[in-house]
């Protein structure tokens, strides 16, 4: 399947539908206090760059999002692709292009929180097949059972 990846807001009717789409997915693998959602207006921030999937016909069919905390971390946001294209490598896509963006901003580092449920064990391979390795929690997430925390260090690729 062809998609198109861009750079769009969310504040668009089919994006908040992918937004709802992920809530309703996450609802039931962790315990709501444990969940880290972005609504869409926070994810239409000056510090958050939202890319949208879309299939040939225009469907938003997965979405994520880098979030810019300070010149050196980045965060990768609300990653979701709907379940009917998951496998045909739209997940991936999205994350080049998030970690393609925070590269060309010099960031040193990408990080994120993502849970620990069955659920999310496609979510885990992505993330480690690309390079992300597992760390300890950051900024103000808590420690619990219900987060997995990675990291992408761009800052020594820059410099080799």
């Amino acid at each position: 399947m062809a998609v198109s990846i861009a750079i769009e807001t969310p504040l668009q009717d089919d994006v908040r539908a992918l937004v709802a789409a992920l809530n309703d997915h996450l609802l039931p693998l962790s315990p709501e206090e444990f969940q880290f959602k972005m609504t869409v207006e926070q994810m239409a921030g000056s510090d958050t760059t939202l890319f949208v999937a879309r299939d040939e016909s225009g469907q938003a069919v997965g979405m994520g999002a880098l979030k810019v905390h300070s010149p050196q971390l980045g965060e990768v946001k609300r990653m979701f692709t709907l379940p009917e294209v998951r496998g045909q490598r739209v997940g991936r896509h999205l994350l080049e292009r998030i970690i393609e963006l925070a590269r060309e901003r010099k960031l040193d580092v990408v990080m994120l929180e993502t849970g620990t449920g069955d659920g999310m064990a496609e979510a885990h391979r992505l993330y480690t097949r690309y390079g992300f390795v597992p760390r300890g929690p950051f900024l103000d997430y808590p420690d619990s059972e219900w987060s997995a925390f990675f990291e992408l260090p761009l800052m020594a690729e820059a410099k080799a």
